[in-house]
């Protein structure tokens, strides 16, 4: 999910529990192997063993269409200290696809399979190389054929988003496909598409016959939901308070102060279809363009309620 979810929030939600591993927003391959910067800007946790502060591996993503290219690059993350590597064909942006990267590769299953081939010759036999597809381009008639060259490349794993590019985000997300995928390849396949709730999770697993989901915006608007679908409970609101806080923190290491606000009030967007009170900040905040108006709303957001709740009757 570029330009929302980088490592800053990255960091956040991994902090609140819940989720095994993450994938990194896409990193762009053309024509030149990336120096070594421009991986760790992207995905910083390389500096400090692919791990976020909770411990939660990331696998660095890349997009491209060069085989070759994108095998040098992989190369290059892959002695960085990358826990595996991950390949792109999913993305539907139109600026991306009209550059033959993401999705729109889908229409050429022979070309997924040398990409894959490549990368998988060029990084380490026990790295793992996962690979993250769409149903298809304009239908799925190719969805059997990506995910046996995805498989005969040689990846060790397959991430399905159970639409087509030309679906977008649109609900719904025809999950049962992913189930023929499943039945198709002798490969781990991993769900993912349209789940936003535990509820959710629950029909997507059953539906897609898979035992693994990838989260998305579903997490983002709700960062307990890994820990939902496991079961756990967790503070809510409250709990995320503070770590919109420690969100601007990381935020503003890297990002100049004109751009922060966007930054929380895209999250805040979000999270907004979960939390009510996140519809009150969001309202609160959307003309704020200036940072340190938004840092004193923040500490003001994050000052405990301690007196205030004290000072109420207790009912009975």
């Amino acid at each position: 999910m570029e330009g929302l979810l980088d490592h800053s929030l990255r960091d956040v939600i991994t902090r609140v529990g819940g989720v095994d591993r993450c994938v990194s927003e896409f990193i762009r391959i053309t024509d030149q192997l990336l120096p070594p910067r421009v991986f760790v800007r992207i995905v910083p946790e390389l500096l400090s063993g692919s791990r976020t502060a909770a411990g939660v591996p990331v696998r660095p993503q890349l997009l491209g269409s060069d085989p070759a290219c994108l095998a040098d690059n992989a190369a290059q993350v892959a002695a960085l200290g990358a826990e595996g590597v991950d390949l792109n064909f999913g993305c539907p942006a139109k600026t991306v696809n009209r550059h033959r990267g993401g999705a729109v590769l889908l229409d050429e299953p022979e070309l997924v399979f040398r990409i894959v081939r490549a990368v998988r010759r060029a990084v380490p036999a026990q790295l793992p190389v996962s690979a993250k597809m769409r149903l298809g381009t304009r239908d799925h008639s190719r969805m059997l054929a990506n995910a046996q060259a995805v498989l005969d490349g040689g990846a060790d794993e397959l991430v399905v988003h159970a639409r087509t590019k030309d679906h977008g985000y649109r609900p719904p997300a025809y999950w049962e496909h992913i189930a023929a995928i499943r039945d198709h390849v002798a490969l781990p396949v991993v769900a993912n598409g349209e789940v936003w709730t535990a509820d959710d999770a629950r029909r997507c697993l059953a539906a897609s016959g898979c035992d693994a989901l990838m989260l998305g915006r579903g997490i983002v608007a709700d960062p307990g939901l890994a820990l939902a679908l496991r079961g756990q409970a967790w503070g809510g609101w409250p709990a995320l308070r503070p770590l919109l806080r420690t969100y601007w923190d990381r935020v503003a290491l890297h990002v100049e102060p004109r751009h922060r606000p966007g930054r929380l009030k895209q999250w805040l967007n979000l999270l907004r279809r979960r939390f009510a009170e996140a519809e009150v900040a969001y309202q609160q905040l959307r003309t704020m363009t200036d940072a340190r108006a938004v840092e004193a709303w923040l500490d003001a957001l994050a000052a405990p309620v301690s007196a205030q709740t004290a000072a109420e009757p207790v009912p009975g």
